[in-house]
């Protein structure tokens, strides 16, 4: 009889403890089928609601379902199962922290998301970059933390003091890294330029933006070799931005010809050469009527500019290249001489007559 009693205590007690498990078990299950196979069946749903955010919210629920479902069962469990008071308080402690922090990053992926998506929509496609993401996540995670040290009854006031303080220390340490990421918002904020822009500085460098950092900006050559330019040199320097305002831009070739020739067919043959490099070379413009200006009578040659419409400043190689080929070509067919430089020197008589005397 007592064998029985104790093979039924030792029954009761497995089933004490099975029964959080299962509990446990089944609510890591329902979290990892409400992420997978809820949002799935309400993504039409969710598209028409939220319309160009849904994606930024599926980023920010992303596994959070399994960790609150985890926390839920965990939570259940350890009220069923018999713990010390001490330990009670401790998972309790473990779960509330857990649950602050997927909150946390749930909001820290809305924010920056949210915020990269409106910036998109104003500047373009190419204004997503890393300052921008790194200084709201960071933000988030900084409030967090400080809402999880309040809920925890610790008092921030004096922290957000001594914070104060030594953060005025840091400003005057850092003062160089500092002048940086605020120039680099600056420059956001006041789109000056964005991510895929060609640009110029004014102390020569050019090239694509490829990203903006909290500290730099990365400039892409046409080398493909990469300029990394402190923030402040670029909210400081003199930038010629040549996606703005539209990417399309027109080029100025220069050209000369003999002071023998016929201007009316130099013209006429120029622009000819000048539509069919626009309409067959990519990157030309083809529906640009391109022009020619005559300049000035030089020493050796009439000049004359001709202007030429392209997509965007990097095509401007290729459709110089074409076009100074192909305009050689067929000068040489018409008889237009493009001359060499020739430069006279006239001798007065006097100064043969003068020059055994000086000897």
């Amino acid at each position: 009889m007592l064998e029985k009693l104790k093979d039924l205590e030792t029954i009761m007690k497995e089933s004490n403890f099975i029964l959080p498990m299962v509990i446990l078990a089944i609510s890591i299950l329902l979290g990892i089928v409400v992420s997978q196979l809820f949002f799935a069946k309400l993504r039409k749903v969710a598209v028409r609601v939220t319309g160009d955010l849904y994606p930024q919210v599926q980023r920010a629920f992303k596994g959070m379902p399994t960790v609150w479902g985890l926390l839920v069962g965990g939570y259940a469990a350890v009220h069923i199962i018999t713990i010390h008071p001490v330990g009670l308080h401790l998972l309790e402690m473990l779960f509330h922290l857990i649950g602050i922090l997927s909150l946390t990053i749930m909001g820290a992926r809305l924010a920056s998301g949210f915020l990269t998506l409106q910036v998109q929509k104003v500047a373009g496609t190419f204004a997503s970059t890393s300052i921008l993401v790194t200084t709201i996540e960071l933000i988030v995670y900084i409030t967090g933390f400080l809402f999880m040290l309040q809920s925890f009854g610790v008092s921030i006031t004096p922290l957000l003091t001594a914070l104060g303080v030594g953060g005025l220390a840091v400003a005057l340490a850092l003062q160089d890294t500092l002048s940086n990421l605020f120039s680099g918002i600056n420059i956001l904020l006041s789109k000056q330029i964005k991510m895929g822009d060609f640009i110029k500085l004014s102390t020569g460098e050019e090239g694509t933006v490829a990203d903006m950092n909290w500290r730099n900006t990365t400039i892409k050559q046409l080398s493909d070799n990469m300029v990394v330019v402190p923030n402040q040199k670029i909210a400081t320097a003199i930038i010629t931005n040549y996606a703005l305002p539209y990417a399309e831009c027109s080029i100025i070739i220069p050209v000369n010809v003999s002071y023998d020739s016929d201007l009316e067919q130099v013209e006429n043959v120029t622009s000819e050469v000048a539509k069919e490099v626009l309409q067959n070379t990519p990157g030309g413009v083809s529906d640009f009527e391109p022009f020619i200006r005559y300049g000035s009578f030089a020493e050796s040659s009439i000049t004359f500019n001709v202007i030429l419409r392209i997509k965007t400043v990097m095509d401007q190689y290729l459709i110089r290249h074409e076009f100074i080929k192909r305009l050689h070509v067929r000068y040489r067919q018409e008889g237009i001489k493009i001359p060499y430089p020739v430069r006279t020197v006239k001798l007065q008589p006097s100064d043969l007559l003068d020059e055994p005397s000086k000897k």
